[in-house]
């Protein structure tokens, strides 16, 4: 079975998300906070480097409950700086608890989240081939959200975050996963 070529095959952590998660539809309020906050955490980094912290990036965030992490104080921050099990970049931490606070305020403000996000697009996933790391889209995207005060969102990271969250459809051509994409 041919997968995207950047799927490194000797780690089954990173088989399973790519052939489960990326690239897949998803309107989970839950899972794109998550992916979101992942994403964040992964500049200047691997994917592969966030992939393996996964389970301890959930473990330190309370499983990525926006309430909780909105809320965090300088004793969690401290806690988390600490943590050996995911990145301690206290930029990014902070990021984190201010992404949260912001995620609810676009949740009270269209509904959902998701709502928000594939607003964008029409509720349609755009099918894309390029090899590219910002496009239009995430331009604008990531304007939007640092204009409502999130941080470490730029069109970088916000592609790979639509990438990852199925709004945009990057499998390579001759992926097994091109056409199926739906979460």
């Amino acid at each position: 079975m041919k997968r995207c070529s950047w799927v490194k095959e000797n780690n089954e952590v990173y088989v399973k998300y790519h052939d489960e998660e990326w690239g897949r539809e998803s309107h989970d309020d839950s899972h794109l906070f998550e992916m979101l906050i992942l994403e964040s955490f992964q500049a200047g980094l691997s994917w592969e480097c966030i992939l393996n912290k996964r389970e301890n990036f959930r473990k330190a965030f309370d499983q990525f409950d926006r309430k909780k992490i909105a809320n965090y104080d300088e004793k969690k921050i401290e806690e988390l700086k600490k943590d050996s099990g995911i990145i301690r970049n206290e930029g990014k931490i902070i990021a984190a608890i201010q992404n949260a606070k912001v995620f609810q305020e676009i949740e009270k403000e269209f509904g959902t989240f998701s709502n928000y996000l594939w607003s964008y697009t029409n509720n349609t996933q755009i099918i894309n081939n390029k090899q590219q790391t910002t496009s239009p889209l995430s331009d604008q995207i990531s304007k939007d959200l640092q204009k409502r005060g999130m941080k470490f969102v730029g069109s970088t990271i916000i592609y790979s975050y639509l990438q990852a969250v199925g709004v945009i459809n990057d499998h390579e051509r001759e992926c097994f996963l091109k056409k199926r994409t739906k979460k």
